[in-house]
């Protein structure tokens, strides 16, 4: 029986060459020079040090168009408020969503549902899965979950006939 998976994933590497990227952008920047500012990344959350509001909307904004351009949904990253650390230093951590949650999962199966496309889908660890008779209600299927937004970047794989 033909089926495919929905899964949200992030490409690790590409996060690492966009926060480099960033990193040596915000290195020759006028604007930067003398600051205190960084990005880091642990491999996990992305945390922005900035010396004021100016600075640390600036480095949102290089690190998003960044990320953008190497591929990544800008949906799987999650800013956190921005904390003041002292000395006028302004810190924000970034999280990367990856895997699909529970409450993400069960909107997105209700709405297959409603859409009554013959498919069924069901939940695996992080991932959906859809199966069908037909590869053309697969794709529909697909077509139909891409044009709705659910907070989280989709891609889909192991398709199979």
């Amino acid at each position: 029986m033909p089926s495919f998976d929905f899964i949200s994933e992030i490409n690790m590497q590409e996060v690492d060459n966009a926060i480099n990227q960033a990193q040596k952008e915000i290195a020759g920047r006028y604007d930067f020079r003398g600051s205190k500012s960084s990005i880091d990344w642990d491999k996990k959350e992305i945390t922005i040090n900035a010396d004021d509001e100016y600075k640390l909307n600036a480095m949102k904004d290089i690190l998003q168009s960044k990320i953008h351009k190497r591929g990544i949904d800008i949906k799987a990253l999650k800013f956190e408020k921005a904390t003041p650390v002292g000395g006028m230093m302004l810190k924000q951590t970034v999280k990367l969503l990856q895997g699909i949650d529970k409450e993400s999962s069960s909107k997105i199966m209700k709405a297959i549902r409603d859409s009554k496309i013959k498919v069924q889908a069901q939940l695996n660890d992080e991932k959906i899965r859809v199966t069908s008779k037909s590869i053309d209600s697969l794709q529909e299927c697909i077509a139909f979950v891409r044009g709705q937004d659910f907070g989280i970047p989709l891609q889909t794989n192991n398709m199979r006939s």
